[in-house]
């Protein structure tokens, strides 16, 4: 990941705005390192500045990660330029003649929580990778959105790229974990989705993602006699998705080994040369399902304003867990101007979400953007507002 080495020095001024524009608002400490709030080109962020061998390293906060990465060289290459220290090291520098990905297609959950809607027919593919499937289905069907979803940001930019290139205009780009994405998505909407050869994760099988409620997820989004189409070369995953099959013996599935597509990754024609099996197998949608309700209220309603000490000393910092979701409250950063920053880690056991929230007197907001409305997230959210009130009570 980008980031700076320098000097030690000392804070910069905020607020204050370097000449390429790249806002620094505040910075808020604590014993585990400094958080540093930035705005570059319209996107809210944290740095993170630590020690590191009489050093200081300056690079992207984990929980607020941006896309694209250029962004986040552009706000540490700022801060290089401002602070007083001496560069040691940089992994930032942008090579402007480079071909720049097409953002207009890449997307944010908020994106497809509030905003997404369309009438035309609908794609998903999970984990697509270097892209060379979803672009080749892109081209073929430019009346169908394909909505691609990838977790490994250069897979992104690469692909975007491409579409760029190839001058496509009906693919979305999503940076986020497939089985949280799908709960936002309408009710038969969907007519394909694609899971091509996913990581197996044969040592921890629970964060694969096939699974029953994944399935389940998925044969709500889809239409009538729509597919879920899942293809692997590994054994172990094959077993385990056939024993997947068992628990829904009324929906239409079918298995097919070793068939040819129009379009294969290259990491499956190294596979087919060497000779190793490859496994397709496909689930139909049968049933009209329900409309989806959505609960988007995350707002907070404290009893009194916020007491700093009080929070730091009264806090329950330990995992809290309940019945399908969980809270920990982690670590609180404070600034100067008595803004304070909590770290938390929230909601399913199987898809937990970082999230800060941003404290000044009574208002409690969660910075970047509230968490996604899924039910654990929801009823987390409730245990948090009832701890901050327990611990200023």
């Amino acid at each position: 990941m980008p980031h700076i080495l320098t000097s030690k020095h000392n804070n910069i001024k905020t607020p204050s705005k370097s000449k390429d524009g790249v806002l620094f608002n505040y910075i808020a400490k604590s014993t585990y390192g400094d958080k540093i709030s930035v705005t570059c080109d319209g996107k809210d962020f944290f740095l993170t500045k630590l020690i590191k061998d009489d050093k200081h390293l300056i690079k992207i906060d984990s929980t607020t990660r941006v896309t694209p990465v250029e962004t986040v060289k552009k706000a540490l290459n700022s801060y290089g330029e401002i602070c007083d220290g001496d560069l040691i090291f940089s992994n930032t520098s942008n090579d402007n003649n480079r071909l720049r990905p097409t953002k207009k297609y890449l997307k944010d959950i908020g994106y497809f929580v509030d905003e997404f809607q369309t009438t035309k027919e609908i794609c998903v593919e999970v984990g697509f990778g270097s892209g060379r499937h979803l672009l080749y289905q892109a081209q073929q069907n430019p009346d169908i959105i394909y909505i691609g979803l990838e977790i490994h940001t250069p897979s992104i930019e690469q692909m975007l790229k491409q579409v760029k290139i190839l001058d496509i205009k009906n693919v979305f780009a999503v940076n986020y974990d497939a089985r949280l994405f799908l709960e936002f998505l309408a009710s038969n909407s969907v007519s394909r989705i694609f899971v091509h050869f996913p990581v197996p994760w044969d040592k921890k099988p629970h964060r694969r993602v096939m699974s029953d409620e994944f399935i389940v997820e998925c044969m709500r989004v889809l239409k009538v006699n729509g597919s879920l189409e899942l293809r692997t070369d590994s054994p172990n995953y094959f077993e385990y998705n056939e024993e997947l099959l068992t628990h829904f013996p009324t929906y239409r599935s079918a298995i097919v080994k070793n068939q040819d597509l129009a379009v294969s990754s290259k990491y499956e024609d190294r596979w087919k040369k060497q000779g190793k099996d490859i496994w397709d197998i496909t689930i139909y949608s049968k049933d009209i399902s329900p409309a989806i309700v959505i609960d988007k209220d995350f707002s907070f309603h404290l009893n009194c304003k916020i007491d700093i000490g009080k929070l730091q000393n009264n806090l329950e910092k330990k995992p809290i867990v309940k019945k399908g979701f969980f809270v920990h409250l982690e670590h609180i950063y404070i600034t100067d101007d008595n803004i304070c920053l909590l770290h938390l880690t929230m909601g399913s056991f199987n898809k937990p979400v970082s999230k800060y929230l941003v404290l000044k007197d009574d208002i409690v907001n969660y910075f970047q953007s509230n968490p996604i409305p899924t039910s654990p997230n929801q009823n987390a959210h409730k245990l948090i507002q009832e701890l901050l009130n327990e611990a200023m009570g």
